[in-house]
C-alpha cells in the first residue's frame, strides 16, 4: 500500500468527457516521510561536457518530450512555443507560436511536425514551421503524436485513438477502448512500427493496430488490476512502447516489465515492476526505473535481473536511455545521473541547473537531450 499512498500524497483530479478521473504524476510524489534520498558521494570515471543549452519555455503541469530526427530537434512548450533547433549547436533553425496553449508534443518523421494543443486540438506544421492543418481530437491530448507512414496517430483522454492523414489532417480511422473509471494522468505513448502502430493504455494494456484501418491485430495485458479499490487497482502502461528487435517492450504501473513478438503479441518474458515512466532498450539489455526511484537492468531476451540500484530512492526518475557505456535518468530536482549499464554503478552526474526532468531524453548523434519541466533544453556529450 505506500506506493498508492505515495501517489496520494498530492492528487489532481480531472473529468474528462467519458467521466472518469485521474491522478496527476506530474505533481509532487513525495509524502514529507518520503524525501528524495540524498545524493551519494563516488569516484566520477566518465567525463561529463554541456555540448549546448537553450531554453524553450514551461511546460506548466504537462510533459513535452523533445523529438531528434536527423540532424534536428524539435521541442515545445505549454504557452504554444515550438521549435526546431540544430542538434549539433542547439541554434534555433527557427521559432514559432502555435497562437494556443500546449499539452503534448512533439511528434515527428522528418516531413511533418506534430503538436497537441488545448481541448483537444492537433496542429501540424511542415520542417519549416509553417502550419498543414489543424484537427480536433475529442477530449484533452497527454501523449505525443506519433508520426511516421503518412499517417498521425492521436489518443485522446477518453481512450480515443485517432489516425489522421499527415498531409491533410483528414481522419482515416478512429478506435475506441473503455477508460478504467480511475486512471494516472500520465502519458501512455505510441510506436509506429512497419504497419503497425502500438500504442499503451489506460488499464495496463499493449494494443497492435493496422495502420491502414485500425483494426485489432492483438492485445496483451502488461498490467493486471488487482484489489479492492480503484486505486489499487490502477495498471495503466507507462510512456511509450519501444521496439527492441523483433519485439516490443513496454512497462505499467503496479504491473509488470515485460516483451512482446510485435507480429503476434505473444510474450517473450515479463517481470514484476511498478513504473510511472517508460522503459529504456538496448541491443543487449530492457532498463526500467521503478516508482520508487530503482533502476533494474534486464536481458533483453529473456528478462533476466542482471542489476538494480536503489541509491535514486523518492528523486522521481526519468525514462532510462541507453548512452554509450552509460544507462542515462534524470531527476524531478533536475539531475542527471549517469550509471554503468553493465553493473549499475555511478558513472557520473550533471545538473541542468533546476527544473524536474520527466520526459524521456533523446539521442541525436552525439548528444543526449533533456528538456526539463521549466523549459531548459540540454544536451550532453561523454568522453
Amino acid at each position: 500500500m505506500m506506493r498508492i499512498a505515495v501517489k496520494l500524497a498530492y492528487i489532481s483530479v480531472v473529468a474528462v468527457l467519458s467521466g472518469c478521473s485521474s491522478l496527476n504524476p506530474f505533481a509532487s510524489k513525495m509524502e514529507p516521510k518520503n524525501q528524495p534520498a540524498m545524493l551519494v558521494d563516488f569516484q566520477p570515471t566518465l567525463a561529463i561536457h554541456q555540448a549546448w543549452s537553450t531554453s524553450i519555455g514551461n511546460a506548466g503541469a504537462f510533459s513535452f518530450s523533445p523529438a531528434a530526427i536527423g540532424g534536428d530537434v524539435f521541442v515545445a512548450a505549454k504557452d504554444g512555443s515550438i521549435a526546431r533547433l540544430d542538434a549539433i549547436s542547439g541554434n534555433p533553425v527557427w521559432r514559432i507560436n502555435a497562437g494556443i496553449p500546449l499539452t503534448a508534443g512533439v511528434g515527428s518523421d522528418g516531413n511533418t511536425v506534430v503538436v497537441a494543443g488545448e481541448k483537444g486540438t492537433i496542429l501540424a506544421f511542415d520542417v519549416n514551421g509553417k502550419m498543414l492543418w489543424k484537427a480536433q481530437t475529442s477530449s484533452e491530448v497527454l501523449s505525443v503524436p506519433a508520426v511516421g507512414q503518412g499517417v498521425v496517430v492521436v489518443r485522446s483522454h477518453d481512450n480515443r485513438i485517432i489516425a489522421l492523414d499527415a498531409g491533410t489532417g483528414l481522419r482515416r480511422w478512429v478506435a475506441q477502448r473503455a477508460v478504467p473509471s480511475l486512471t494516472l494522468r500520465t502519458v501512455p505513448g505510441m510506436t509506429i512500427a512497419g504497419s503497425s502502430v502500438f500504442v499503451g493504455l489506460p488499464g495496463g494494456r499493449l494494443l497492435a493496430l493496422a495502420l491502414n484501418n485500425g483494426g485489432a491485430r492483438w492485445e496483451a495485458a502488461v498490467g493486471d488490476p488487482r484489489g479492492t479499490t480503484e486505486l489499487e487497482r490502477i495498471a495503466d502502461i507507462s510512456g511509450a512502447p519501444v521496439i527492441a528487435g523483433e519485439d516490443i517492450c513496454t512497462v505499467a504501473y503496479q504491473g509488470k516489465v515485460a516483451c512482446f513478438n510485435m507480429s503476434t503479441g505473444s510474450a517473450r518474458w515479463a517481470r514484476s515492476l511498478s513504473s510511472d515512466v517508460g522503459i529504456g532498450v538496448d541491443e543487449r539489455y530492457v532498463f526500467a526505473a521503478d516508482e520508487r526511484g530503482a533502476v533494474t537492468a534486464f536481458t533483453r531476451d529473456a528478462g533476466m535481473n542482471v542489476w538494480r540500484n536503489d541509491k535514486l530512492m523518492n528523486r522521481r526518475l526519468s525514462t532510462p536511455t541507453s548512452f554509450g557505456r552509460a544507462v542515462v535518468v534524470g531527476d524531478g530536482q533536475g539531475y542527471i545521473h549517469f550509471l554503468s549499464r553493465e553493473t549499475g554503478a555511478f558513472l557520473g552526474r550533471t545538473s541542468t541547473g533546476g527544473g524536474a526532468i520527466l520526459s524521456a531524453p533523446v539521442v541525436a548523434g552525439t548528444n543526449l537531450i533533456f528538456q526539463t519541466q521549466s523549459g531548459a533544453v540540454v544536451a550532453l556529450t561523454t568522453e
